[in-house]
Order: C-alpha cells, then structure tokens, then sequence
C-alpha cells in the first residue's frame, strides 16, 4: 500500500506516525515483516497477508532442510496430513532449528521438524525464500518431515 495512504490512515485513528518513525519500525523489526519497494513509497508485509497479495515470488533452490516449530498438539494431525497453509498463502520454513524454536514457542513449549527439502525440491515441488528468509512451500507432504 502506498506509504502516505499508511501514515494518513494511522492519524486517522489517533496513532501518528511520521515517516521516519515508520522506517525505523521496519528498520528494527527482529522478524523483517515488512519492506518498502525500491522508490521507498509503498509498503507491504513480506509473507502472511490475509489477503490475495501478488509477493512475484521467483522460485528458488532451498537448503537441503529447513525447520518448522509446532506445539505438540499439533502433531497427530501434521502426522496424518502433513504441514498444510491453512489460511496463510504457504506454509512458512525456517532456514534454521533456532529460528523455528523460537516462531514455534508463541504457543508454548514448541516441537521443532525438521523438512528434507532438497527431497521435495528434486520432486518438483517449488520453494519461495521471502525477503526476510522465510522458506515458503505450497504443502509438505509427511514423508518429508522428520522429528515426529
């Protein structure tokens, strides 16, 4: 969305925002959710839009694993049915188990699996790589996980 767009909407709602303060949000964000397009005059989310967003993702060769973090709960039903996007546009991979550990433990105490995508990649499947190293994956079907 258009940056002036963002900023007027923001004072509309009691919360200004001046544009050097909004740079330096998305500056200092640990997970780089956000990016503005190359003439600094747009703004958007790097993955996880809750609505249809065209990213121009290009696909690309991914680590040989990645990672996921998951409660446990979630395990029977990742088990069955493998890592699904559910209402996320993909599901997210991290390059690292660390990464995962701590994406996984907003829901507690996280269960970390690991995704043999160099498997998937040689099946055809495509990978993503978002602009702040999230891994980005239509599916992962069981057979590529591990740590179940």
């Amino acid at each position: 969305m258009p940056v002036a767009e963002l900023l007027a909407a923001c004072a509309a709602h009691g919360t200004p925002l001046s544009e050097a303060e909004l740079t330096e949000i998305v500056a200092g964000n640990d997970k780089k959710r956000f990016a503005f397009d190359v003439g600094g005059t747009r703004i958007r989310a790097q993955q996880g839009h809750s609505v249809e967003v065209d990213l121009q993702l290009v696909p690309a060769m991914p680590p040989a694993l990645l990672y996921h973090g998951t409660a446990p709960a979630a395990l029977p039903a990742i088990r069955s049915a493998g890592l699904q996007k559910m209402a996320r546009h993909h599901v997210h991979l991290s390059p690292d188990a660390e990464t995962a550990r701590r994406v996984g433990a907003r829901r507690g105490q996280p269960t970390i699996l690991t995704v043999d995508a160099a498997a998937m990649h040689a099946a055809g499947v495509p990978f993503y790589e978002s602009g702040n190293g999230v891994w980005l994956v239509e599916a992962v079907p069981p057979q590529y996980l591990g740590g179940l």
